[in-house]
């Protein structure tokens, strides 16, 4: 029987978190225990910073359901986000890996900040840029309030 010795990189892969953003369970999303005033301007960013950064895809979910929800009542534009929320789902939702575009790796925001790019463009381009404008903006703050207001002492940070 040989053992053989794991390359150090497999060995880091193993144990080093993924480089791209998982969706935390809802449960912690909307976890009421965890919705606390913040004292202090100083502490509410702290806590937009760090909830953005750990409910990354829970928020870019959200954020699509509102526009989603705004568009009900234009089929062309509402043909449009649905093959753009195809992107969405295989490059950002459920993936299992990092995107890799010319043997380089992706950043998991560069990915996000691409699709919605493209996601605004497009919709735009069909003519309902107000209903999108209106729809980012409330989403925005729907955002913002709920990152400002949950508290981050119970969450778990990973470690780099």
């Amino acid at each position: 029987m040989s053992f053989i010795n794991p390359s150090p990189s497999s060995t880091s892969r193993a144990i080093a978190p993924s480089g791209f953003a998982t969706r935390r369970p809802w449960e912690e999303f909307f976890a009421l225990h965890s919705f606390t005033r913040p004292y202090t301007l100083g502490e509410a960013s702290l806590r937009v910073k760090r909830n953005l950064g750990h409910f990354r895809v829970n928020y870019a979910m959200a954020v699509l359901l509102v526009v989603f929800l705004s568009l009900l009542w234009h089929p062309i534009s509402l043909i449009v986000f649905l093959a753009v929320f195809t992107a969405w789902f295989f490059l950002y939702f459920f993936r299992d890996g990092p995107v890799v575009v010319l043997r380089h790796e992706l950043d998991d925001r560069l990915v996000l900040a691409a699709l919605t790019a493209v996601t605004v463009a497009a919709l735009v381009l069909t003519g309902v840029w107000l209903n999108v404008v209106v729809a980012l903006l409330v989403a925005a703050a729907a955002v913002a309030v709920h990152a400002a207001l949950r508290s981050t002492d119970d969450l778990y940070v990973e470690e780099l």
